[in-house]
């Protein structure tokens, strides 16, 4: 049996840039069949961050940020370019990518399920927190 390698922190990347005309691009978007983004769904309600995902991100053992498009550092770019959204576990080594756009999608807006689905894509990448 191989050693599990150890998640650091998760980042979860959302489809959309940060700034203010970024949002609001977004929302018209989506609100018009355009692009979508399911992690938005799953930490966003119409307007605010939704409790059950602030309760979900505190029981984890570590962090788990958020990020827009344009809030990237050049290593997600890297790895994540034409990818999102997505959930990338960051690793003493490497970066992975644990769930991309169609796994998200399943999650159906409900954190709790984004949680079993992380731990499922972790336990089969041999990785642990």
């Amino acid at each position: 049996m191989t050693d599990r390698r150890t998640i650091r922190r998760l980042v979860g990347v959302y489809h959309a840039n940060g700034t203010f005309w970024g949002e609001l691009a977004y929302v018209i978007r989506s609100r018009f069949g355009g692009t979508h983004c399911s992690l938005c769904d799953i930490t966003h309600g119409r307007v605010r961050v939704k409790e059950e995902w602030k309760s979900a991100r505190a029981e984890l053992p570590i962090p788990f940020d958020t990020v827009h498009l344009d809030e990237r550092v050049p290593e997600l770019i890297a790895l994540t370019e034409g990818r999102t959204p997505c959930v990338v576990a960051v690793t003493d080594d490497l970066p992975v990518i644990l769930l991309g756009p169609d796994e998200l999608a399943e999650c159906d807006g409900s954190p709790s399920r984004l949680m079993q689905a992380v731990r499922a894509a972790a336990d089969a990448r041999n990785l642990a927190y």
